[in-house]
């Protein structure tokens, strides 16, 4: 790690806990059967990345949504549903930031949506009493607000030239393959966190 200076963390399965069987299942049991068809980790439709790219409003969100399942929830069975998927916030891995973040500037970049970032941030201060999870770091990007997603190079090198990081100094930690390749075609060093892999203890072991 002597080479790093600046480490930029994904948040989901990194530090809060994700099941996207769950929103899936929640959708099943609404009567939207292709949910999985529509968005899974891997893989998100045009509705799906217009949402987590900022173009589309939450409101215009469930409504094509209802249109593209071909069935009537209201907004707030969809919101239910969607958010199904957020766990709590791993206190080991939250814990660590404190230590790590004297030793490199950190940043965090995570696909999300505004649906998402506010239920994850309410949780983040029920579960820890804290404001916002983003205090942890220089500065937190997501998505919806950036107006690019993982895993396109131009998402990564926009972060870069914005916090003016030079990428083989900086290391991006991600447990999805597909966005860790982008960071490495960005320039970036990268490490795939495979769980249940403990963050701390794999950082500690990795060699960059």
């Amino acid at each position: 790690m002597k080479s790093i200076k600046n480490i930029i963390f994904d948040l989901g399965g990194v530090f809060i806990g994700i099941d996207y069987k769950k929103t899936e299942q929640a959708f099943i049991n609404l009567g939207v059967s292709n949910f999985n068809e529509l968005y899974t980790q891997h893989n998100a439709s045009s509705l799906f990345k217009d949402l987590e790219t900022g173009k589309i409003t939450a409101e215009t969100f469930y409504n094509l949504f209802r249109q593209e399942a071909n069935i009537i929830l209201t907004d707030q069975q969809i919101e239910s549903a969607w958010n199904a998927m957020l766990g709590d916030f791993i206190t080991g891995n939250v814990g660590w930031l404190k230590q790590i973040r004297k030793r490199y500037s950190i940043y965090l970049f995570s696909n999300t949506n505004i649906i998402h970032y506010n239920s994850f941030q309410s949780r983040y201060k029920m579960q820890t009493g804290r404001n916002s999870f983003d205090d942890h770091f220089l500065a937190a990007y997501y998505s919806h607000d950036l107006g690019l997603r993982k895993p396109e190079i131009a998402s990564f090198k926009a972060i870069l030239h914005q916090q003016h990081l030079v990428a083989d100094e900086t290391l991006f930690i991600d447990d999805t393959p597909g966005n860790i390749e982008g960071a490495r075609l960005a320039g970036l060093e990268t490490l795939l966190l495979v769980h249940p892999e403990n963050l701390p203890e794999i950082f500690q072991e990795a060699t960059i």
